[in-house]
């Protein structure tokens, strides 16, 4: 990660512009794949539903908002912009209803996946997001191998994701069932200058 700074005009602040280094991950769909775990005791796996819309996008939510990504992608960081980012997923071409599924337990979803065809036709994973109370038991990797077994259901042949190379808990998820990385990316994000400001009055 690299971080610049410059002035604010109107705030007399400085921002930082900040450089995080991605990996473009891939796998191979054809050759067998991991078989899909059982789902554990006391959860449920639901399929897509354009009713579920808002679920997906209130877990991505309560997923990110905390975690690195948040600064990568600032929208996955609010509410709102998790929904916007849904809704673009749902109606953008290509979208695989199949790769796309929300975890529950009880009364509550913690956890969410969703996929779409690219423009080669790749099957593009977008979001992993488990609630963090629910993680280490195994509810990644049961989604991103649901997902993957959704996308070969349709035909796709490669599925794609980028991961940021600080998020070693994804990362090694992702090695462990099967992706490699084959390009290395950097994403642009730049500080809200409202929360910079915030940040400085609290100390």
């Amino acid at each position: 990660m690299v971080c610049l700074s410059r002035s604010v005009p109107g705030l007399g602040l400085m921002t930082g512009l900040t450089y995080f280094k991605r990996f473009r991950m891939e796998i191979d769909l054809r050759p067998p794949l991991l078989p899909v775990p059982d789902v554990p005791e006391d959860y449920l796996l639901i399929p897509w539903d354009d009713g579920l819309l808002a679920r997906h996008a209130d877990t991505k939510w309560r997923c990110f908002r905390d975690e690195i990504d948040s600064e990568v992608f600032p929208s996955l960081a609010e509410q709102a912009g998790c929904l916007k980012l849904m809704e673009a997923i749902r109606y953008r071409p290509g979208f695989c209803a199949g790769a796309t599924w929300l975890l529950a337990r009880g009364l509550e979803y913690v956890g969410t996946i969703q996929g779409v065809r690219d423009a080669h036709g790749h099957g593009a994973i977008q979001n992993v997001g488990i609630d963090p109370r629910h993680r280490g038991r195994g509810l990644g990797s049961l989604l991103v191998l649901r997902a993957l077994h959704g996308f070969r259901e349709v035909g796709v042949v490669k599925a794609v994701l980028e991961v940021t190379a600080r998020n070693g808990g994804a990362l090694e998820l992702y090695r462990r069932l099967g992706f490699r990385a084959r390009r290395t990316v950097y994403k642009t994000a730049e500080q809200n200058p409202a929360l910079v400001a915030e940040r400085l009055a609290v100390r």
